[in-house]
């Protein structure tokens, strides 16, 4: 109990350190137009939290992406699921996979607005992202089982559901935690790319263009700070409920 307290300060003050020399560094450049401190980028936020546009953003934009990662989440277990127990289905989804993997974000950007607009470009560009991510280590930790576990299971004739939850679950569980650690930035990081290039109505890209286009590099930076926050948020609450439901 003692370490925690420790690691606390600790990490407060490795905090302080870097806001200080932020700060620091914006004081001695002195043009905001290019850099703005921590207290400069405070005061945007408190300004912008006044409105109401800005909760619509942030909330519209938090329910794309949760939303492609939702879907990427459901389809790359599944489709994960199919891929470990079929090797022709494996083989079928591989040069998707692969694509998905090495064309670059850009081209499906461009390509997402041509076909299906601004409004859903997030949803889409989270969606491709992470389904890789998950798809690849749910096959991975399937395929990690242990196969005495298996025989055994086979021998005692135990019930498919039973087989699941008792055998396959634990196996899965690491692979899938260690993926989604990875694919939560990367829904994250990806949407909002498409928010700004896309630019739909009461998005955070939106905001982030907006303060672009006018040179306002403390709103800039203050939404930047919304979506770390909004990321972080996102991801601690679903590492956490797959940690409960892995028993881990």
């Amino acid at each position: 109990m003692s370490r925690k307290p420790a690691r606390i300060r600790q990490r407060a003050a490795i905090l302080l350190f870097w806001l200080l020399l932020w700060q620091g560094l914006a004081w001695r450049m002195g043009k905001p137009i290019f850099l703005v401190g921590p207290w400069e980028v405070a005061q945007a936020l408190l300004r912008l939290g006044g409105s109401p546009g800005f909760w619509r953003a942030a909330f519209s934009s938090l329910g794309r992406i949760g939303a492609g990662f939702s879907l990427a989440f459901a389809a790359g277990i599944g489709c994960g699921g199919a891929g470990y127990a079929l090797p022709w289905f494996e083989a079928l989804l591989a040069p998707v996979v692969s694509l998905m993997k090495t064309v670059p974000v850009a081209s499906f950007v461009i390509l997402a607005l041509i076909w299906a607009g601004a409004e859903n470009l997030a949803v889409i560009i989270s969606f491709l992202v992470v389904f890789p991510i998950l798809y690849l280590n749910t096959v991975a930790g399937l395929r990690s089982t242990d196969r005495q576990l298996l025989e055994m299971a086979q021998v005692f004739r135990v019930r498919t559901f039973s087989k699941i939850w008792r055998i396959y679950r634990p196996a899965l569980a690491p692979y899938l935690i260690s993926a989604c650690q990875v694919a939560l930035g990367m829904a994250w990081k990806s949407g909002i790319a498409a928010e700004v290039i896309g630019t739909p109505e009461h998005s955070i890209g939106e905001q982030l263009y907006m303060a672009k286009v006018f040179f306002s590099t403390d709103e800039l930076l203050a939404w930047t700070a919304v979506v770390v926050a909004l990321s972080f948020l996102f991801e601690r609450v679903i590492l956490t409920v797959l940690k409960k439901a892995a028993g881990m």
